[in-house]
């Protein structure tokens, strides 16, 4: 019992910077707009510097994130992503301008792309493969609950303080940021990172025994002794298609285009301004219930599967929001569809991509692969982040009177998402970090 309650106590340390995740990625929602009319930026300025900044610092984590993650290992990254949460929860609550606010987004942005290279990495290395894949999706279903618990602290917040609402909407997250990092402190290096990366078996074994990890989980002999080939040597070219292809999906499914947005889609739709804030949060929660099925169901069915389906869903979900606007719907009808698309990314997407990418690449060159993977995701989600303000609120821009074709824009790279789980993906659950390495690696 001792050793499942510290693995259950290191998975959810790691999990929560999943939550910290979310809450940051997503509390700039309820900030969008009286931001815009204190600081009165353009749109292309708002754009760049205030809503994707964030997004920007994300890249940059995600990138760089595996270099700590391999030389430093995994705790020690993992601290430091609190440190940069934090430091960027309070000056983001006490920027006086918004190029000061843009640095302070872009440090949380940093700790958000580093999280989301070595929390998975990590959580893969300390779990048993039959529970891989709940285990590491955990990371997921906090990250969707720091999303929810963000739209509830925005709401509740607002007003409070008056203009300065948003400063409390953003300075908030310090407290969570603050218990994580400690949390940090109690947990123990990744046996894998040990074993592999610096070669100290005695310390690995401790760990594994202090977790109660099987010493057959790790197998040893299929990587000691072969010869460490560079990530971009053409060994890994097929984790490295598999990992770059599920990340453009990811972002080119509309998602964070939806989760930043909700507020102003919703009152597009005919909702005012609390009442969107409200629903928002309506969001938030479908986000949390559809991931906790994607958890249950993502060991025993597969990861292919749960894409197959999700992919269905955005189809349908995602032409159907296109075709509200276009038609004029009711709100009610939009909100509907669009509760469909989260549900379906929860499903699909949210639960499959940070177990699948840090399944898919061998032990020593785990960390690149994640930047990789990560990175591919963070990017085109900063790129779609910062034009969506050019589409929407520029008085010329392309779909300020009707967003419809935006939508039936993500519709139609689902199509191809679905092809991808069809014909190339493959299914990773119940076999070792291991077997799969050998399965995937080129030979």
């Amino acid at each position: 019992m001792k050793q499942a309650n510290k693995l259950a106590f290191c998975t959810a340390t790691a999990a929560l910077s999943g939550f910290l995740f979310g809450f940051d990625t997503v509390v700039i929602s309820g900030a969008n707009q009286p931001i815009k009319e204190i600081w009165d930026t353009s749109p292309l300025f708002h754009g760049i510097f205030i809503m994707s900044m964030a997004l920007w610092g994300t890249v940059f984590g995600a990138i760089f994130g595996g270099i700590p993650t391999d030389r430093l290992g995994r705790k020690k990254t993992l601290l430091w992503i609190g440190v940069l949460y934090f430091i960027s929860a309070v000056w983001s609550g006490l920027a006086t301008d918004p190029y000061i606010f843009s640095i302070a987004r872009f440090i949380g942005g940093i700790g958000v792309g580093a999280s989301s290279v070595t929390a998975p990495a990590y959580l893969s290395e300390i779990s048993p493969a039959h529970k891989r894949g709940k285990m590491v999706a955990l990371y997921q279903f906090m990250i969707v609950f720091g999303i929810l618990i963000a739209f509830i602290s925005n709401y509740l917040l607002k007003g409070v303080g008056g203009a300065n609402d948003w400063r409390w909407m953003l300075g908030v997250e310090a407290i969570p940021a603050l218990f994580y990092t400690i949390s940090v402190f109690f947990i123990p290096e990744s046996p894998r990172w040990l074993l592999f990366k610096k070669g100290d078996t005695n310390a690995a074994h401790q760990v594994m025994s202090d977790l109660g990890i099987q010493k057959e989980d790790i197998v040893v002999k299929q990587e000691n002794g072969q010869k460490v080939e560079g990530f971009w040597s053409g060994k890994y070219s097929k984790p490295i298609m598999l990992a770059f292809l599920i990340a453009f999906f990811n972002q080119l499914s509309g998602i964070n285009f939806v989760l930043y947005y909700a507020p102003e889609i919703l009152e597009r739709a005919g909702l005012g301004g609390s009442d969107s804030l409200f629903s928002s949060i309506s969001l938030g929660i479908v986000n949390l219930i559809f991931t906790m099925i994607g958890m249950a169901y993502i060991d025993k069915f597969g990861r292919r599967t749960l894409i197959l389906i999700g992919s269905v869903g955005y189809i349908i979900s995602l032409s159907m929001v296109g075709y509200a606007f276009y038609s004029g719907a009711g709100p009610s009808f939009l909100l509907f569809f669009i509760c469909m698309f989260i549900a379906a990314h929860a499903v699909g997407q949210g639960a499959v991509i940070w177990v699948f990418i840090s399944e898919i690449f061998p032990n020593k060159v785990r960390a690149a692969g994640q930047s990789l993977g990560v990175g591919t995701h963070w990017v085109f989600a900063a790129l779609i982040t910062l034009i969506t303000p050019v589409f929407l609120d520029s008085t010329d821009g392309i779909f300020k009177d009707n967003p419809w074709p935006i939508f039936i824009f993500f519709a139609a790279f689902m199509v191809l998402q679905l092809l991808f789980a069809l014909f190339v993906m493959p299914e990773t659950k119940g076999k070792s970090l291991e077997e799969l390495a050998l399965q995937l690696q080129k030979k």
